[in-house]
């Protein structure tokens, strides 16, 4: 029996979300990021605002430059937590099959519902406008690549069309996922970026059609396991299955400066603070990670990244911040501006550590006093026990 697959996006869900805390934003080019003089970026903007050029990631500054009237709005991330939740938990109330991909993106399998999946995705996408008061865009497929692909193509014809929120569903019927692909330019392909563009033009495949009539022996040879896979999914063919969970690959947190700093003391206490916050995250998930990996970007965009491996995994502060100063201090050239910095954990093969006979009393002293300072935490903010070095 064909599956039937749903992807729904949110549409410019940051916005709407300040919409609604603002109805004085309705229609209006508005950014929702950081201020343009401490290089904030795009997180989300209003419709009205893509209209001048502007776009998600875009630095702020350049989009007051292209918009010298757009208003800027900060984020309210925990707001926007709360009603991403509530958005899947509508989802999960109409199905068990919920692969949630983002804050505002989503897969729904509803192939044991008996209506059918268009029926399905307009009484889905009425019930987030009237319960939320959000608009959403959805996707109808036998598959997840198609109906992701349908989404964004659907979207951007409705915001063709109105030059507002697309509030679209696009639906392809089983049996013509191919046919739907075929005029459609390569980069619309999953797994297609510019290089792989680049290559495939060479060859004068510009459209998926072109590369689906393409040997698919020729595409395996050319690009390996990617080619073989390139054909199949030019095709229209996608088995995966709607996942319901997915494993943590990696715990990190990375800080951006308002102005490039060199001072030492600085980049190290800030480095400390993220190692704290990745090895809360760790222990908060019982997870640990024998992988630290530094990251670090020079005021000319110059970035690196330097890892190490562990003895033992770990989710304590103190090991994860020894193991990332190491790498600070065998990479940063003292004087050096610095734009960004961050720490990762992963490698989360192993277990989480317990306290073991053969623990040296050190380490279990360190676990021991780093239980009862999350516990202090937990109850009385992330602010009731400092570092000395913290409190000037």
């Amino acid at each position: 029996m064909p599956r039937k697959i749903l992807h729904l996006d949110l549409d410019a869900f940051f916005c709407a979300v300040e919409e609604q805390r603002n109805s004085a934003l309705a229609g209006q080019p508005f950014a929702v990021g950081g201020q343009p003089n401490e290089r904030g970026v795009v997180a989300s903007c209003s419709y009205a605002a893509r209209q001048f050029g502007i776009h998600s990631a875009m630095p702020m500054a350049r989009a007051v430059r292209l918009c010298p009237n757009l208003l800027i709005v900060p984020s309210h991330h925990k707001l926007y937590h709360t009603v991403s939740q509530q958005v899947m938990d509508r989802l999960h109330n109409l199905t068990p099959l919920v692969e949630q991909i983002s804050i505002d993106e989503a897969f729904l399998d509803v192939t044991d519902l008996p209506d059918p999946p268009e029926a399905i995705a307009r009484r889905l996408q009425a019930t987030i406008k009237n319960e939320l008061g959000l608009p959403c865009s959805i996707g109808v497929a036998a598959n997840k690549l198609v109906a992701k692909i349908a989404n964004n193509i659907g979207k951007a014809s409705a915001r063709t069309r109105s030059g507002g929120t697309p509030n679209a569903i696009t639906v392809v019927p089983t049996g013509h996922e191919a046919a739907f692909l075929a005029p459609l330019p390569v980069p619309e392909l999953w797994g297609v970026g510019p290089k792989t563009a680049a290559k495939l033009a060479e060859l004068g495949l510009t459209t998926i059609g072109a590369v689906a009539r393409w040997p698919q022996a020729d595409l395996a040879r050319r690009f390996g396991k990617h080619g073989h896979e390139l054909a199949l999914r030019a095709r229209g063919s996608d088995d995966r299955p709607v996942e319901t969970e997915h494993e943590a690959k990696s715990v990190s947190q990375e800080t951006t400066f308002a102005r490039d700093i060199n001072s030492a003391e600085s980049l190290k206490h800030t480095l400390r603070k993220q190692c704290e916050q990745v090895g809360w995250r760790l222990r908060r998930d019982n997870l640990s990670g024998s992988t630290v990996k530094l990251k670090i970007r020079w005021a000319d965009f110059t970035t690196l990244t330097r890892q190490s491996t562990l003895a033992h995994p770990t989710n304590l502060d103190s090991e994860i911040y020894a193991a990332a100063l190491e790498l600070f201090e065998k990479v940063w050239p003292p004087g050096k501006l610095v734009r960004l910095i961050g720490v990762g954990v992963s490698n989360f093969n192993a277990p989480a550590h317990q306290l073991g006979l053969w623990d040296s009393p050190v380490r279990q002293a360190d676990e021991q006093l780093q239980q009862t300072l999350d516990q202090i935490r937990e109850r009385f903010g992330d602010n009731a026990v400092k570092r000395g070095s913290d409190l000037e």
